[in-house]
C-alpha cells in the first residue's frame, strides 16, 4: 500500500477490534457468537448488520456492504483507505513509519489547501478594505441581495481583484508558481507565459471540505459577463462530484434533523442558513451525483429535498434530476435508503428571492411539501399532456412508464404503477402489463454483473427472484457460500485452490472473485486473517467485500467438513452440465461426423457411469 507499510497495516489491524470500533457508532448486541445492530449506512429500524468477531469481518443484510476495519472507518468517515489506517492507528496509539514518498504526496495535498486558505484571506481583506469602483461594486452587490453586515465574515466571503494582485501576495508569502497552478487559483497568460490570476473581478466564495478547509472558490462575476459563475477546476483536493458548497457548516443541522435540503446556487445557501434553514447545500455546476448521496446520508439520514427554483432554468434542472431515479431509489440497491424528495419554488423564485419575500418558517412549510422525487418526475410527465385526451393520456402513460423502467421489477415500481394507473383512470392491469413490456436499459436487464465487476447484493437479489429457476438459484448460492468459506478459512482457500480455478462459475463475477483469490493466496502465502484477505481482494476487485462478508447458511458446520460438501456440489453440478450439453449435441448433430457422433456418445455414457458413482458417494451434510 502506497505510503504504508504492509507492517504497520497488520499492526493497526491487530490492535483495532472491530467490536470495539463499531461499537462506538453502533447500539450492539451479541447473538451466538455475533453481534448485531441497525446498520449505520442506511435508515433501518431492525438490525440487519452483523459483526463476527472471530473473523473480524461485518456485513449487513439490507444494504449488502460489508467489510473489515478499515472499510467500516472508511464508509463511516468517508475517508480514504490511508486516511482510515492512520485514524485507526492514533486511536490504538500505534506510531506509523511511513514509506518514502508519502509525506511528500499528503505534503503536497496540505500545501495546496494552505495555498486555498491564503488565497481565502487575500480575497476577503479585498472585499472588506480595498477601495475603488470594482471593491465598492462588489460590496454593493452583496448588500442588495441581503449579504452585507456579518455575512462576508460568516462565510469568509471576498473579492478578486485580478492584475496579479494574487500572484504578487502569494509569492510574498513563499508559494511557487506551481502551488498556485495545481491549486488553480493562477495559471499561466496564452499571451506570454506570465503567471495571471484565475479570477478577475469577481465576488468569491470560498468551498471547503467537511473538516472546513478551504479547497477551491466559485467566483461571481461583478455587473455583466460570462461566465456568470466561475468555478475552481479539479485539482487533487477539489472534485465536483463530491463536493457540496456549505456542507461544512450544514452537517450539524443535517444531523440533528436528519434532513438535508439541495439548492442549486451559493448565495440561496447563504441566505437559507441566515433564516434558520442550516440544512442546506448545493451542488457546484453539477447534477446531484451518488457520491454526493453517500457523502450527504452520512450527516442526514431520513430525506434529502431538492428544492428547485420556479425558473426556466430551475425546471430544467428538475427535469435533469428525474434521470437519476434509477435503481438507487430502491432500498435494496444498498446506496442510500434515505428518501430522495422534491419541491418546486412558485412564482420563478429561486431559494434567496423566496426567503427574503416570504421569511423562513414559509420556506420550511413548503419543504414540508415535497413528495418523493419519483412521484415528482411522474407529475412533471403528466403536467406536458391534456389528460383529458384519450391519445395524450396515452403518450403520457409511455413517458411516466419510462421512468420505471430501469427498476420496473421492484415493489416500488409496482406501487407507482398504481399511483399512475389512478391518476390516467386506466385499469392497473393493463398499466401493469404495459410495464413489464417496457425497455429498461441493459444494465438492469442482464442476469449476470458485467464480466470483470463484483456482483452487487441488489442484483443477485433481483436476478434470485425474477429471471432464474430454483436450480440456478441454488447453484449461485452454493457458489457464493463456497468463496465466502475460501475467503474466511484461509486453509480452505489453499486446500480448495484447484476448485476455486476449475469450478464452471455461472455467475461471472464469482469467477473474477475467485482469480482473485487464488492471485492473492499466490502472493500471501502465509496470511492467515480472513480480514486481511478480504481487503486484499477489495483492493483488486471493489465492490467484492459484499460478496465475501456475506455469512454462510452453515455457520455451525465444521468448515473443512463444509468445503469438501460444497467442493463436491460445484463438481457434480459442473458434471451435470456437461452432460445435458453433450446431449443437446446428441439430439441436434448438424455436421457431426459419423465418429464425432459416436465419441459424444461415449463421452456422455462415461460421464453419466462417473455421475452416479460420484453421487453415491456425495453425503449430506451432517451425515458422517
Amino acid at each position: 500500500m502506497p505510503g504504508l507499510s504492509e507492517d504497520d497495516i497488520r499492526r493497526v489491524r491487530e490492535a483495532s477490534d472491530l467490536v470495539s470500533v463499531a461499537g462506538q457508532r453502533v447500539v450492539l448486541r451479541q447473538r451466538g457468537r455475533d453481534f448485531w445492530g441497525c446498520c449505520p449506512f442506511h435508515n433501518e429500524k431492525s438490525p440487519s448488520f452483523k459483526i463476527d468477531p472471530a473473523t473480524q469481518l461485518w456485513h449487513c443484510f439490507g444494504c449488502g456492504e460489508g467489510g473489515d476495519v478499515f472499510s467500516f472507518v472508511m464508509k463511516m468517515d468517508d475517508l480514504g483507505f490511508v486516511d482510515a489506517v492512520r485514524e485507526l492507528a492514533k486511536q490504538a496509539g500505534i506510531q506509523l513509519t511511513e514509506e518514502p514518498g508519502a509525506a511528500v504526496a499528503r505534503g503536497q495535498k496540505a500545501r495546496l489547501k494552505e495555498v486555498c486558505e491564503e488565497t481565502a484571506s487575500f480575497y476577503h481583506m479585498q472585499l472588506m478594505r480595498a477601495r475603488g469602483s470594482q471593491a465598492d461594486a462588489a460590496r454593493a452587490y452583496l448588500s442588495s441581495r441581503d449579504l452585507g453586515g456579518p455575512v462576508p465574515n460568516e462565510w469568509n466571503l471576498g473579492f478578486a481583484p485580478g492584475n496579479q494582485a494574487l500572484v504578487r501576495h502569494l509569492s510574498s508569502k513563499g508559494f511557487k508558481p506551481k502551488d498556485m497552478v495545481e491549486a488553480n487559483v493562477a495559471m499561466p497568460s496564452k499571451r506570454d507565459g506570465r503567471l495571471q490570476d484565475r479570477f478577475f473581478n469577481r465576488i468569491m466564495f470560498p468551498i471547503r471540505d467537511v473538516e472546513g478547509n478551504t479547497i477551491a472558490f466559485g467566483g461571481r462575476v461583478i455587473g455583466k459577463g460570462e461566465p456568470k459563475y466561475l468555478n475552481s477546476q479539479e485539482t487533487p483536493v477539489f472534485h465536483k462530484s463530491e463536493v457540496l458548497f456549505g456542507l461544512d457548516k450544514a452537517k450539524a443541522a443535517m444531523a440533528s434533523t436528519g434532513v438535508a435540503i439541495i439548492v442549486e446556487g451559493y448565495t440561496d445557501v447563504i441566505v437559507l442558513h441566515g433564516a434558520g434553514v442550516k440544512n442546506a447545500v448545493a451542488t457546484l455546476g453539477t447534477a446531484l451525483t451518488v457520491q454526493h448521496i453517500r457523502t450527504i446520508s452520512r450527516h442526514a439520514k431520513h430525506r434529502i429535498v431538492y428544492l428547485f427554483d420556479g425558473d426556466e432554468a430551475g425546471q430544467r434542472a428538475a427535469d435533469r434530476a428525474a434521470r437519476f431515479v434509477d435503481e438507487s431509489m430502491l432500498p435494496e440497491a444498498g446506496r442510500s435508503k434515505i428518501d430522495l424528495c422534491a419541491v418546486t419554488l412558485p412564482d420563478n423564485l429561486d431559494p434567496a428571492d423566496f426567503v427574503q419575500k416570504y421569511g423562513g418558517e414559509a420556506l420550511e412549510e413548503l419543504l414540508g411539501q415535497a413528495v418523493p422525487l419519483m412521484r415528482y418526475a411522474i407529475d412533471r410527465k403528466f403536467q406536458r399532456y391534456n389528460l383529458d385526451d384519450f391519445g395524450q393520456k396515452s403518450r403520457a402513460l409511455s413517458d411516466a412508464l419510462e421512468l420505471l423502467a430501469p427498476i420496473k421489477h421492484s415493489v416500488l415500481a409496482q406501487e407507482y404503477a398504481g399511483y399512475i394507473a389512478d391518476r390516467l383512470h386506466f385499469e392497473l392491469s393493463m398499466v401493469t402489463e404495459k410495464l413489464a413490456g417496457v425497455r429498461a436499459p441493459r444494465v438492469y436487464e442482464s442476469s449476470t454483473e458485467p464480466q470483470g465487476s463484483p456482483a452487487s447484493p441488489a442484483a443477485e437479489r433481483r436476478q434470485a427472484m425474477h429471471d432464474l429457476p430454483p436450480r440456478e438459484r441454488e447453484r449461485l448460492r452454493i457458489e457464493r457460500e463456497f468463496l465466502v468459506l475460501c475467503a474466511q478459512n484461509i486453509a480452505v482457500g489453499l486446500g480448495y485452490a484447484e476448485i476455486l480455478a476449475q469450478t464452471a462459475w455461472h455467475h461471472e463475477s464469482y469467477g473474477v472473485i475467485a482469480q482473485a483469490l487464488l492471485a492473492f493466496y499466490a502472493e500471501h502465502p502465509e496470511c492467515a486473517d480472513a480480514s486481511e484477505v478480504v481487503r486484499g481482494v477489495e483492493s483488486m476487485l471493489p465492490g467484492s467485500a459484499s460478496v465475501l462478508t456475506s455469512a454462510s447458511l452453515y455457520d455451525e458446520v465444521d468448515p473443512v467438513r463444509l468445503a469438501q460438501f460444497l467442493a463436491e456440489e460445484l463438481a457434480l453440478r459442473d458434471m451435470e452440465d456437461s452432460v445435458v450439453a453433450l446431449n443437446v449435441q446428441l439430439k441436434h448433430p448438424g455436421n457431426m461426423t459419423e465418429e464425432e457422433y459416436a465419441m459424444a456418445y461415449e463421452a456422455v455414457v462415461a460421464l453419466q457411469k462417473e455421475l452416479v458413482a460420484l453421487r453415491s458417494a456425495h453425503r449430506p451434510l451432517g451425515v458422517e
